[in-house]
């Protein structure tokens, strides 16, 4: 049975990584599925690999007239807008006495505002239909504590949960349950980023940050986006009608909360 059949999902920053394996796993659950990025090239070619059920939507998280263009294009394609994820986010990293302002609102202005702004357009379009939905914000085991050089980015994913919280209190009362999923360390190409910045803060050889984390997990091994896709079936399914304002660890086991 497919748990997500005739519903329609937005997923940001959804071409590539984490944001396209959920697509998949919602188009393989029976639903339609807009993938929202800003790289609009790269949008189509994951919608067309996917298949009919997906679509490309252009969409920048830092703009509100992109936003609502996004989600009218939404409805315009399907009628409806039933579930969000909030993916869209950026990594950076340096030490407190480093922090570059410009760095510090390019960051916050995709992870928090970004966050906070489409699930308010959303909600929006939900409320007005009427029947709820699902909302599912991407928050980290970097919002959960503080690291040394990661202060900004773990500021945004703290802030991320704190909305996560805030918003299904005050959603659910229109049938629209928001709750978050918290990845650990996930292999991709954005580790590249990632690693460059330990490379370079921590005076690490290329690649061994990376090893290091992956080593250091309980599970064994780096996480993938497929370890995170149950998760965001399951928070998206009518399994979930009664969760409201959580954050799901699933990280190989590498904060227990």
């Amino acid at each position: 049975m497919n748990r997500l059949g005739g519903k329609t999902a937005l997923i940001t920053g959804a071409a590539r990584g984490i944001g396209a394996a959920f697509a998949e796993a919602y188009v393989r659950e029976g639903a339609s599925v807009a993938i929202g990025d800003i790289d609009i090239a790269r949008a189509r070619e994951t919608a067309e690999r996917i298949g009919d059920a997906a679509f490309a939507v252009e969409m920048d998280v830092t703009r509100q007239d992109s936003i609502d263009a996004a989600v009218a294009a939404v409805i315009a394609r399907t009628g409806a807008l039933d579930i969000l994820i909030n993916n869209a986010a950026l990594f950076t990293a340096a030490p407190i006495v480093e922090i570059a302002r410009e760095d510090y609102e390019r960051v916050f202005n995709i992870n928090v505002a970004g966050t906070l702004f489409t699930m308010q357009a959303a909600a929006k379009q939900m409320i007005a239909q009427g029947k709820g939905g699902k909302i599912i914000n991407m928050a980290s085991q970097a919002g959960r504590r503080g690291e040394p050089l990661v202060a900004v980015y773990c500021a945004t994913k703290a802030a991320v949960i704190s909305l996560t919280q805030s918003a299904g209190l005050n959603l659910i009362p229109h049938g629209i349950n928001v709750n978050a999923i918290s990845p650990g360390v996930v292999d991709g190409e954005h580790w590249d980023g990632v690693d460059a910045f330990f490379a370079k803060y921590e005076g690490k050889a290329p690649g061994q940050k990376k090893k290091e984390v992956g080593e250091s997990v309980p599970y064994g091994r780096m996480g993938t986006a497929e370890d995170l896709t149950g998760m965001a079936v399951f928070l998206a399914s009518a399994e979930a009608d009664y969760i409201v304002a959580q954050t799901y660890n699933v990280d190989g086991g590498q904060w227990m909360s």
